[in-house]
Parts: structure tokens; C-alpha cells; sequence
């Protein structure tokens, strides 16, 4: 019961809470009825059993609770002065999916307001528009969950008392928000294809929602050269998710995964994306197209050992020149042991910050090098580290191999 409540919660939410903000005009008090209605559904569904429309009855209690909300804080006068807003709060059917569409770009462009901090833009868009917790938001952006918190709090206080209208801006003002917005998608989708923990490698909801808002994205701007490279890159790498796990759930590494299952139609609209995107730039690349471009190299390579390691490496070194991070560095090494050897990319981890991927790709190395003790002992840093369980699973299973190499 409770899983169901939270696959409902986590995919219908950020849709609820969206036209709530619309129509409330606070996104506070919109939260916070989404909130009590949740919290409703877990006193009720378990005697009453699951409606057959969950999405339906969370949306009408949380219009409820956001007409309570609003008697008990004394603004019911003000929003009376906006009736047609206090009329659709009392509506019984659900608004149309062109509106939650709307909606939800308002949202997300409100979000990612200029007048708020760059890492406070990312961090309430991830919250509030794509449904992660605080921790998951936390752990996406690197922080601590009260520091998260705190931030969250601060974001909101700015939105009101700066009265940040939600809308979608006019067309001159696009160019200033696009960024964060872009960041806002492949930070959703990153969080669930490489989950940090949990009970499964992937998490298709979450990429599934991505995709979607990818491509609203992209409708509203179809001329723009961001938005379509972070659509090329969501769906290139969509593509090769059905392959990326076997039918138990287990990990299928890259070099093992069956390339019938990957998805031909995705991979060909994820490629004429990137082309057009990088059309509109005349071949100066940012760093979403030069991340689609690696999933593209991949993509067109009929088997893993025909895959051109040294171009990979070409461009995640263009990559780490514009935008330097933990996990393109992480990625690169591994091109390089591909295109070098497991000692090359050895060496190519060593500036690259640590983590329980870190290790688990270090243990692999110095498997394929041998050196099966040290293997063992980096394995074994990996499995102290937050993986997903069938990551932790395959973990496991390769420290007990490199292990029985060494009696």
C-alpha cells in the first residue's frame, strides 16, 4: 500500500503541486497541501483500499487542503478578490493535460528565476518540480541534507517576499533562465539513471519523467540549441537502458550488453537532435552536445570492441576543458583504460576525487592488471560506499572472484 502511494506520489506530485501553485498563488501553502493530502491517503488508504484513480483523489484533496490552508492563515479574502482561482480549487474534475503542461513549465521557469542563487535554482526545481526528497535532492548536488534543507527554506522565503511571478517568461528573458532550466532536466534524469542507493540500478520512472520534460522543453524552444542537446543526450542514453540490467535486475556491463535491445528509434532521434543542436552553434560544442556526442559514439558502434576508445577520450577531455566534474573525469578514466591499457587508466583516476564508484572502477582495473589483493581491498572500499543493491550485488559477487584468484 505504501509503495503504491509513493509511486503515485512520485509521479503525479510535481504535476499536482504545479497547477496548485497556479492556483493558490503561494507555493508554500501548495506544498503543504500536497503534503496533508499525502498524509491522507496513508490514514485512509490502507482501511479503504487504493482508489482506482489515485492521481485524481490526491489532486482533489489537495484542493481541500489548500482551501483549509488558506481559511486557517486568513487569506481567503484575498484570494475571494481572485474567484476564478477559488472556483477551480472547488472544481471536482482534473484540469487538462495541455493545462498541467502549461503549468509545469511555469514552474519550472519560476524556479529557475535569475533572482534566486544558481545552486539555490537547481535545488528547488529538483524538489519541488520533480518530486525528489530533500536527501535525494542532497545527494544529486552534493551537499548534506539539513544544509539542503535550509537552503530549500531561504529559496521559498526569496519567492515570496521578491513576489517571483510564475509564468513563463517572455521571449527576451529565455536566454538568462535556459541554463538552469537544462541543468534542472539532466539532473532529474542523472538522479535516476545512476541512482546513488536504493533497490534498483535504474529508476525508469525518474528518467521516464526526464525524458517528458525534455521534450516539453524542447517544444516550447524547438529553435534552440540547448534544450535539443539535452534531449539528444537524455534519449541516447535512454536508449541503452533496457540493455543495462538482465531479467532478474542484475548489472549487465557495457561490454556484455546484448546492442539488439538497445533502441534504434530513440538512438535516431537522439543523433539528427544532436546535429541539428550543434548546427545551431556552428560546431562549437557545449557541454550537453558534447556528452550526447560520447552516448552517439557509443551508439553507432556495432560491438564494444569496435567502439573508438581515443575519440571518446578526445571528447571527454573536450568535455572536462568546459565543464570539469567528478563523474566525466570518473568516465574518462575508463575510456582511457580501453584506449591504453588498465595501467593508463590507473593513472587517469589518480586526480579524480574518490567514491564508491571511484573504487569499484579502480578494483576493475587492477583486476584486469592482476593485482587481484589490491582488487579485493578496493572492492571492499566500494561496498563500505552508497550503491544501488544490484551494483552492491555485482560488487560483491566480483570481490568473491578476485578473492578465489588468490588461493
Amino acid at each position: 500500500m505504501h509503495d503504491r502511494l509513493a509511486e503515485t506520489v512520485r509521479i503525479e506530485g510535481a504535476r499536482i503541486l504545479a497547477t496548485l501553485i497556479r492556483t493558490v498563488g503561494n507555493l508554500q501553502i501548495a506544498e503543504d497541501a500536497v503534503q496533508e493530502a499525502v498524509l491522507a491517503a496513508l490514514r485512509e488508504w490502507p482501511a479503504t483500499g487504493v482508489p482506482p484513480q489515485p492521481r485524481a483523489w490526491l489532486t482533489l484533496t489537495a484542493r481541500r487542503k489548500a482551501i483549509d490552508i488558506l481559511r486557517r492563515e486568513g487569506a481567503r479574502a484575498a484570494k475571494e478578490r481572485e474567484g476564478a482561482d477559488l472556483m477551480e480549487l472547488s472544481r471536482p474534475d482534473l484540469p487538462p493535460e495541455g493545462v498541467v503542461r502549461d503549468d509545469q513549465l511555469r514552474l519550472i521557469f519560476t524556479c529557475c528565476h535569475p533572482a534566486l542563487a544558481p545552486e539555490s535554482r537547481v535545488a528547488l526545481a529538483l524538489r519541488t518540480l520533480c518530486g525528489l526528497s530533500v536527501a535525494q535532492t542532497a545527494a544529486v548536488l552534493l551537499t548534506n541534507e539539513a544544509a539542503m534543507a535550509k537552503r530549500l527554506t531561504r529559496t521559498r522565503q526569496k519567492i515570496t517576499a521578491s513576489r517571483i511571478p510564475y509564468r513563463v517568461p517572455a521571449d527576451a528573458d529565455l536566454p538568462a533562465r535556459l541554463p538552469a532550466v537544462c541543468a534542472v532536466v539532466h539532473a532529474l534524469y542523472t538522479s535516476g539513471h545512476a541512482p546513488v542507493g536504493g533497490p534498483v540500478l535504474v529508476d525508469v520512472d525518474v528518467c521516464g519523467e526526464a525524458v517528458r520534460l525534455a521534450r516539453l522543453l524542447h517544444s516550447l524552444l524547438p529553435d534552440e540549441a540547448m534544450p535539443a542537446a539535452v534531449l539528444a543526450l537524455l534519449l541516447l542514453t535512454e536508449a541503452r537502458r533496457p540493455a543495462r540490467v538482465d531479467p532478474a535486475g542484475e548489472v549487465v556491463l557495457l561490454a556484455d550488453q546484448d546492442r539488439a535491445r538497445w533502441d534504434a528509434a530513440l538512438i535516431g532521434e537522439g543523433r539528427a537532435l544532436l546535429d541539428a543542436s550543434l548546427r545551431r552553434t556552428a560546431g562549437v560544442a557545449d557541454p550537453y552536445q558534447l556528452q550526447a556526442a560520447i552516448a552517439a559514439e557509443h551508439a553507432r558502434s556495432a560491438s564494444y570492441a569496435g567502439t573508438d576508445w581515443a575519440e571518446i577520450v578526445r571528447l571527454y577531455d573536450l568535455l572536462l576543458s568546459v565543464a570539469p566534474s567528478g563523474a566525466a573525469a570518473l568516465s574518462r578514466a575508463v575510456a582511457v583504460a580501453e584506449a591504453a591499457g588498465p595501467a593508463a587508466g590507473l593513472d587517469a583516476l589518480g586526480p579524480v576525487p574518490p567514491g564508491p564508484r571511484w573504487h569499484a572502477v579502480r578494483a576493475e582495473l587492477l583486476a584486469r592488471s592482476g593485482r587481484y589483493g589490491a582488487a579485493v581491498e578496493a572492492a571492499t572500499e566500494a561496498l563500505a560506499g552508497e550503491l544501488t543493491d544490484p551494483e552492491r550485488r555485482h560488487q560483491e559477487r566480483r570481490r568473491a572472484e578476485w578473492s578465489a584468484r588468490l588461493t
